[in-house]
């Protein structure tokens, strides 16, 4: 089929999207199991129609109605190049390892795809060998994961990290076996020609459908925004799987930061380069340690402050910090001095050249907001990086900078600090990047509307007068489902929520045989509820305690445990059938009051005349309300009950918007309509609750 068949009249391809889902169709008749569904086919043909006439389209479409197949068949039928893009890069390897395979088949395509990750993703030949001849690992551990990525790279034809199932995605042997934007070498690089992150470019730019994730696409946007050209093809049409993360991770790649970790691996890098040209070592360990006890020195005096928090609460909360972050610039200033004279001699010291340059002027942009911290006309505040390095700016590059609408921000960790900027708003470059492309712009997710109304993310995005959809999870929630109200809880803010809230999930538990998922909005709450469950009759799998994907196997196997999570079990766990029957959420997921970015976002709001809380925060939890919910029911033939603690939800006038956006369950307040739902859990007639 020609991309003009596919298109003629604007309606080509959607006829052609609707008969290759529908009963019959090409879907039907390949792939195993296979149903027509028609909230599918009508999100598939609006779909379709959007990418027939380049328009952009929000399209809600709730858990069950196949979303996937939806947006992949007219992405394969139109005859044009499209960009898919997750939100996770667990849905994107799900996504292009096994959906868009047999969508492909069932089709009859022959279609190119490729698969485009972050470089953070791929082995860097460089880098490794690098750490082959450094002191970089802390013990036995590390030193076996590093000989077994080595071993694994001489074999791989990818280099993507994925394939090694059990290297933790926390492990810090990832940092030193991959590449920044800050510290690869670009063409310089001594394994440029068998490059993983170079080959999987040149795939997507051949390939006729590319699946990326969000993270590579606002990084993408960042450095068009700058100027220096893309990593990605140009494409005829974008769907975005999992909208609702894009605003605020557009929030982090429109920032920029310097970190203690960064300057930590910049000594180092340092350091390792000094193999490379003899007699170096002497000069630059020196420079080394010194920055290195800068940023010690730092993070040290921040203890007392709270994890997150203004600049102005940085500088005010001892009076040495100001002396302490021009001690940090110096530092930065004299390693530089020392590695100038080599950066010659090797190209891995001009890279970290580059990269002091680039941090110290990150250091001096956050530090604008206070007058006189470091001298205007010192000349040293960093200045712009190589050319070189501008033209292998990639996936990690966060250099956007706005003038106004900015808040400058600290964020600790337990051994580091990040210094931040971030914009408040991100509708405008999100809308210039569209205009640009002049490209279909599909947004899908299973939660975008709020209270039934895809307004809210719609102006989040900068879209003006797009298609909208809503399509309603095909699921009998009133069947299948039940909402619990405990009553006689207190109000969140008392000191005893947790232990009441725990008490009054023990007979629900006892009724459902455990099988539960206890999400919290705080870590806190966390450790507090799985305390009082200890020694239970429940087995507890309690996030922290192990990796997230072994903590979810557990639970599944142990057919009547508690997983206990925080923020990120809330959304992207998928356990469906008997091994979990309930979901409890605490409390109404807020943001942080004391959220720097959140509060200059409200400010922002109020200065507008607006409502920041309805504006901002009733919207966004929400959202985050409806993702925790949807773990619950993930198929046909799922049955389990929702139990909302929060009191708010039916005694603020608030609540109503958040029970305005859940899928339509049954309500109760009685605890004997739920003993009663799981006594006949294996009958298919609804429970009659109010």
């Amino acid at each position: 089929m020609t991309a003009e068949a596919a298109t003629s009249g604007g309606r080509g391809l959607p006829g052609l999207t609707v008969r290759a889902l529908d009963a019959g169709g090409a879907l039907a008749n390949a792939i195993p199991g296979f149903a027509p569904r028609p909230a599918q086919q009508r999100l598939g043909e609006a779909i379709a129609l959007a990418m027939a006439e380049r328009e952009a389209l929000i399209a809600e479409a709730g858990t069950g109605t196949g979303k996937t197949y939806a947006y992949l068949v007219p992405a394969l039928l139109s005859g044009q190049r499209v960009i898919v893009s997750t939100g996770t890069k667990a849905l994107q390897d799900q996504l292009y390892h096994r959906d868009l395979p047999r969508v492909r088949e069932a089709l009859g395509l022959g279609l190119r795809t490729a698969l485009l990750k972050g470089r953070s993703n791929y082995l860097c030949l460089q880098r490794t060998e690098l750490a082959k001849g450094a002191p970089v690992f802390s013990g036995r551990e590390q030193i076996a994961q590093f000989e077994r990525i080595v071993a694994w790279g001489k074999r791989t034809r990818r280099g993507d990290l994925a394939e090694i199932a059990d290297l933790p995605e926390d492990s810090p042997i990832r940092g030193l076996v991959t590449s920044t934007v800050e510290n690869c070498l670009g063409s310089e690089c001594p394994f440029w020609q068998d490059c993983f992150v170079v080959k999987a470019r040149a795939e997507a730019q051949a390939a006729d459908l590319v699946v990326i994730n969000h993270h590579l696409l606002l990084a993408d946007l960042a450095i068009k925004e700058e100027g220096f050209g893309e990593i990605l093809p140009g494409a005829s049409a974008f769907v975005l799987d999992e909208a609702h993360q894009l605003p605020d991770l557009a929030s982090q790649f429109f920032g920029e930061s310097v970190s203690a970790r960064m300057l930590v691996d910049l000594s180092r890098d340092a350091l390792a380069a000094c193999g490379k040209v003899g007699g170096s070592l002497a000069a630059v360990a020196p420079a080394v340690r010194e920055l290195e006890a800068a940023v010690r020195l730092l993070r040290a005096q921040c203890e007392g402050l709270p994890q997150r928090g203004t600049l102005a609460l940085l500088l005010g909360h001892h009076a040495e910090m100001p002396a302490l972050l021009r001690t940090l610039d110096a530092a930065m200033a004299g390693l530089a001095t020392v590695v100038e004279p080599l950066k010659e001699a090797a190209p891995e010291f001009a890279a970290v050249l580059t990269r002091l340059a680039l941090f110290r002027t990150r250091l001096h942009t956050w530090a604008e907001a206070a007058p006189g911290l470091f001298d205007a006309d010192d000349g040293e505040g960093g200045g712009p990086t190589s050319e070189s390095t501008q033209d292998d700016r990639a996936d990690d590059d966060h250099e956007v900078r706005t003038d106004h609408g900015q808040v400058r921000w600290f964020e600790l960790t337990q051994r580091g600090f990040a210094l931040s900027i971030t914009p408040l708003d991100v509708a405008g470059p999100l809308r210039r990047y569209r205009e640009q492309s002049r490209a279909a712009w599909i947004f899908t997710s299973a939660t975008l509307a709020v209270g039934g109304d895809l307004k809210h993310i719609a102006w989040k995005l900068g879209l003006d007068a797009p298609r909208m959809l809503l399509e309603q999870s095909p699921f009998d929630w009133k069947a299948q489902s039940l909402a619990y109200f405990p009553p006689g809880l207190p109000e969140p803010s008392a000191r005893d929520y947790t232990g009441r809230v725990v008490a009054a999930l023990r007979p629900v538990l006892e009724a459902s045989k455990g099988r539960a998922f206890l999400l919290f909005t705080s870590h806190r709450a966390l450790r507090e509820a799985a305390d009082l469950l200890a020694g239970g009759p429940w087995p507890l799998f309690v996030q922290g305690t192990a990796p997230r994907l072994q903590l979810i196997e557990q639970f599944r196997a142990s057919g009547n445990g508690l997983l206990l999570g925080a923020a990120s079990f809330w959304e992207g766990v998928d356990v469906a059938g008997d091994a979990l029957s309930v979901v409890v959420i605490d409390k109404l997921p807020f943001a942080a009051p004391d959220d720097p970015v959140l509060e200059a976002r409200l400010e922002a709001v109020r200065r507008r005349g607006g409502n920041p809380f309805l504006a901002e925060q009733v919207p966004a939890a929400a959202i985050a309300l409806k993702q925790g919910v949807g773990r619950l029911i993930r198929r046909h033939d799922d049955r389990g009950v929702l139990v909302l603690c929060d009191p708010r939800l039916v005694s603020k006038p608030y609540g109503r918007v958040f029970l305005a956006s859940l899928p339509p369950l049954a309500r109760t307040t009685a605890l004997a309509d739920v003993q009663a739902f799981f006594a006949r859990e294996q009958a298919a007639e609804p429970i009659d609750a109010r």
